[in-house]
């Protein structure tokens, strides 16, 4: 409604506006209305053709004070009649000026809001760098602390100071086109300089021209046609070398300000200003994955064909030297003419705050800035050397791997061969030839190994070997670097310098490259130092005509941009290899997982040094239930054991003799003699023998015996070789025969038996003993005449001829036994030439000796059956023995005999528990945990002992997983890198 009214007060105004106002005679057109007034449709102007509804839709469009309230107009009372004259212009200039301060406004208040949101909107989406900053070194913050960048900058040089540097642009210009119109387009050597000069003209200033045209009849070609062409060609390659080599010294001195800088860096870092764990660089990652190769025994058709750079050479061509230039260090022993490289010597170069070197399985770091230390390296390479060649060769295949950090070292793995030679010289196996050749054909056969292959320049091409080598291995030179060494010699001896050319370009061989390279190593002196080498290195092409006859390119020549070229090819390979080598070792990795699982489903995956470790527990396990063992099972098996060590002795050294005697006092007598004798030499010594066995019979026993299911045979090797080894380093103890000396003479010199039952124990130990000998001697006497009439008619045997003799012989003795039972031991001569006569008189002719033979077994075996009856006599003797035998013909001194000898094995037996328990066991124990360290730390020991198919199953697996692992960090960090 305030629409309608609104509109109809306008139509009112616009009425009076028209009809009343002053100079305006008839009806005013619409255009000249205030726009308010013609944005208002209404019925009472007749020519008006404009809809209301568009003006106003247009406006709402546009305008951003649209949903404002009204204002209510105060309109002043319309008097109909004669109206004076008002003019409204300034009421018209005011609502403009308004309504364009509102629009103004308003578009500012909207775009301020708009703009504001989206920038907060755009700030959202930005991540919090705060969280990042760790990722950028303290040190770049605090740079400005440490370095005078002001100072760097003034020593740069600046623009004027380079153009000084620049040759006469216009000069060579000139001397060009003259050098144009005397040549033809065709001279190959004329176009090398134009091509030179070309491109130096290019680095001038770009307002300038590369060639200037000149007058024909100027001065300057008057000038220049005076002087030879030679002279001319002469002067700007002199002029070129010298511009080129003042910017190398340019580049060189920045590098050097760099490489102090990043040496300052690195030592700032390696104190400990960042306490984040600083990770491996990506060339120690890359040897880790070479190191972990090496000794991996390649099987499932996966080959190690990871890039390394290999460095071949004949012998004495100075390729060790080339090496040596490239580390910066004179690291190998060196000889004159001698071979000093006898096995392969894997280098990894990196980048580090101090120059220094280490073995891979060392923690001692060498200071290659020292001369000691270079001295005490270059020893140390030597001894590793000789230590991997085995007895009767000359070279090994065995890998020495060192690592070589330093500041501004090219990062790259090079592998030093011995060198091929072409007569196998005296002190040389008679397969070094061959030797060298298959190493370094094992090396070289890798598709992405890099062939770094020095050649001697300063002798004839014709005698090298190694060209023809490296040919067969790189047929197409894709993976070859050719470098000449000893450039100096060879300018000085060649006549014809361009024969080096020809060397350099790969034309005098039929060897193909990827890049030719020349280097000086040096005066020959074996004391230079790595800068003087260098030194005279650059002094030398400097002035050679192999450089300012374009022999040879400037990139082309010093060991610094071989090593470049090297190092730039080196990781182009590995960044192409190394991905389709990982996939390769995960294919393994499957299979060797695959075939694990089919074989061993209910076992663990136990390598060598796990199934080492759970073979060492249960080895000291059973050796700690050694101290489990009874004391009594102890004592039992030590009696039983040193009787039947003894018992021989004491029967015929003892026993016998004395029983011979004629009454009891001689009886006793000797035996206390025999006694102590035996007691002092032998007794001590055979008893500590018996134990240590005793002892050896347990272990092995507890070593042996079978667990049940949960016995793993696998073990068996290693336990056996346990237990020998810990059985010949124990050793008794010294002192245990003196103790023991004594308690076993304190033994037998005790005669008093104090019961009856010790009296029945000691007949029963005595009819065992001689029971037992008896049988023995049964068992003597049979063999001796062969078998009885019985076992001749059931087994059908018969006697041989001598067994005969022996028969006829023990007959005719046994009647002469029969004749006297007291018969003394031993015969009477004319006692044998009886029995030897009535022998013959039956056709038996023998010898004495055999009579004498026969004699002892007959004599032996009557005298045991004699002692067996007297001893059924002495079970009712204790009383007389009470008696001391006094008033009674009964005499039984033998039975005290054998309880002395029962009663001192008992003591000793005793003796022997208590040292094997709380002495010889532990000490055995100590052997044991010494042995399994020293088999723990000898790899070949455990190659050899832990042995089939289960063990090496699993061995491939960790190392291919570990070899997986390694490959995969490096390729994300060299994926982060790049």
């Amino acid at each position: 409604m305030w629409r309608l009214r609104r509109a109809a007060v306008a139509c009112e105004v616009c009425q009076s506006l028209v009809k009343h106002s002053s100079g305006i005679q008839g009806n005013l057109p619409l255009q000249k209305l205030h726009l308010v007034s013609r944005s208002i449709y209404h019925s009472h102007h007749t020519t008006l053709k404009l809809q209301r509804p568009q003006f106003r839709t247009s406006f709402q469009q546009f305008s951003s004070l649209t949903n404002l309230p009204l204002r209510k107009l105060k309109l002043s009372p319309i008097k109909y009649g004669y109206q004076p004259h008002r003019n409204f212009w300034p009421a018209r200039v005011a609502a403009r000026l308004l309504k364009l301060r509102y629009l103004i406004l308003g578009s500012a208040v909207g775009g301020g809001y708009t703009a504001k949101k989206t920038f907060d909107q755009w700030k959202d989406m930005l991540p919090d760098l705060n969280d990042y900053k760790w990722i950028v070194p303290d040190i770049v913050w605090e740079i400005d602390e440490y370095i005078d960048l002001e100072k760097i900058r003034k020593a740069l040089p600046n623009s004027e100071d380079l153009a000084k540097l620049a040759p006469d642009f216009d000069k060579i210009a000139e001397s060009l086109s003259l050098l144009k119109d005397f040549f033809t387009t065709g001279h190959k050597l004329v176009s090398e300089v134009i091509e030179a000069s070309d491109l130096l003209l290019l680095l001038g200033s770009p307002g300038e021209t590369a060639f200037r045209a000149t007058d024909p009849g100027s001065e300057s070609d008057k000038r220049y046609k005076k002087v030879s062409d030679k002279e001319k060609i002469d002067q700007l390659q002199e002029e070129l070398l010298h511009t080129q080599l003042k910017y190398q010294r340019i580049l060189e001195r920045l590098e050097k300000e760099n490489k102090e800088l990043r040496k300052l860096v690195l030592q700032k870092d390696d104190k400990g200003i960042h306490h984040r764990k600083l990770k491996k660089s990506l060339i120690d990652m890359y040897s880790e994955v070479l190191d972990v190769l090496s000794d991996y025994d390649a099987s499932y058709n996966t080959q190690d064909h990871l890039p390394r750079v290999v460095v071949v050479g004949d012998q004495s061509a100075g390729k060790t030297s080339v090496l040596e230039m490239i580390a910066q260090a004179r690291i190998f022993p060196r000889g004159s003419g001698e071979m000093m490289t006898r096995s392969p010597v894997k280098v990894t170069l990196s980048e580090g705050p101090h120059h220094v070197a280490l073995f891979k399985d060392s923690s001692r770091e060498f200071d290659l800035t020292k001369e000691e230390d270079l001295a005490a390296l270059r020893h140390e390479i030597e001894l590793r050397m000789r230590k991997n060649v085995k007895e009767g060769c000359t070279v090994s295949s065995e890998t020495i791997s060192l690592n070589v950090k330093g500041p501004g070292l090219q990062r790259m793995v090079l592998v030093d061969l011995p060198g091929v030679i072409n007569t196998v010289t005296s002190g040389m196996a008679p397969d070094t030839k061959e030797t060298i050749f298959s190493i370094s054909k094992a090396y070289m056969q890798n598709p992405n190994a890099i062939i770094l292959c020095i050649q001697d320049g300063s002798v004839d091409a014709e005698r090298s070997i190694v060209t023809d080598l490296v040919s067969q291995m790189d047929p197409h030179g894709r993976r070859t670097i050719f470098v000449l060494t000893k450039v100096d010699l060879a300018e000085k001896n060649v006549t014809s310098p361009s024969r080096i050319q020809q060397i350099i370009e790969g034309k005098l061989f039929p060897m193909k490259a990827l890049g030719y390279f020349a280097v000086v190593t040096g005066k020959g002196n074996s004391s230079e130092s790595i800068e003087a080498i260098r030194d005279y290195e650059e002094e030398f092409f400097q002035n050679s005509k192999l450089l300012k006859t374009s022999m040879l390119k400037a990139h082309q020549v010093t060991t610094r941009n071989l090593s470049l070229a090297v190092s730039d090819c080196f990781w182009k390979m590995v960044r192409e290899s190394v991905e389709q080598q990982a996939d390769s070792f995960k294919a393994t990795r499957f299979n060797l997982e695959t075939e694990w699982k089919n074989n061993y489903p209910r076992l663990r995956e136990l390598d060598r040094n796990e199934l080492f470790e759970k073979a060492k527990n249960e080895i000291l396990d059973e050796v700690i239930s050694l101290s489990q063992v009874t004391p009594k099972h102890w004592e039992e098996i030590l009696q039983q054991s040193l009787w039947e060590r003894v018992s021989t002795h004491v029967i015929e050294n003892i026993y016998l003799p004395a029983a011979q005697t004629m009454n009891s006092g001689t009886f006793n007598t000797t035996v206390d003699i025999k006694l102590k004798q035996w007691t002092d030499k032998q007794l001590p010594n055979k008893a500590v023998e018996v134990a240590w066995e005793t002892l050896q019979e347990e272990f092995s026993r507890f070593m042996t015996e079978p667990k049940g299911k949960e016995h793993d045979d696998i073990f068996d090797k290693l336990k056996e070789a346990v237990k020998e080894e810990s059985i010949k380093r124990h050793k008794w103890n010294d002192f245990a025969e003196d103790s023991l000396r004594v308690i076993q003479h304190n033994a037998l010199e005790d005669r008093s038996i104090s019961d009856k039952q010790q009296w029945d124990a000691a007949i029963y130990f005595m009819e065992e003993a001689l029971q037992a000998r008896l049988k023995d001697t049964e068992n003597a006497i049979e063999n001796m005449v062969g078998p009885d009439w019985k076992k001749r008619w059931l087994y059908w045997k018969n006697r041989t001829q001598e067994q005969c003799v022996h028969n006829e012989t023990k007959n005719e003795l046994e009647k002469m036994l029969k004749c006297n039972e007291e018969h003394p031991a031993y015969l009477a001569s004319d006692e044998i030439t009886t029995v030897r006569k009535n022998l013959e008189s039956r056709g038996v002719d023998v010898d004495p000796s055999l009579i004498k033979d026969t004699w002892h077994q007959v004599y032996r075996r009557h005298f045991l059956k004699t002692a067996l009856n007297h001893c059924n006599l002495c079970r009712r003797g204790f009383y007389y023995y009470q008696r001391h035998f006094v008033d009674s013909e009964l005499e039984c001194n033998d039975v005290v005999l054998f309880w002395r000898i029962q009663r001192m094995l008992a003591i000793t037996a005793n003796t022997l528990r208590q040292q094997l328990t709380n002495t010889e066991v532990r000490r055995l124990e100590k052997n044991v945990k010494e042995v399994l360290e020293d088999f723990a730390e000898d790899s070949e020991k455990k190659v050899k002992l832990l042995t089939g198919k289960r063990v090496q199953l699993a061995e491939d697996l960790k190392k291919v997983r570990e070899i997986q692992e390694k490959l995969d960090a490096f390729i994300e960090a060299l994926h982060q890198e790049k």
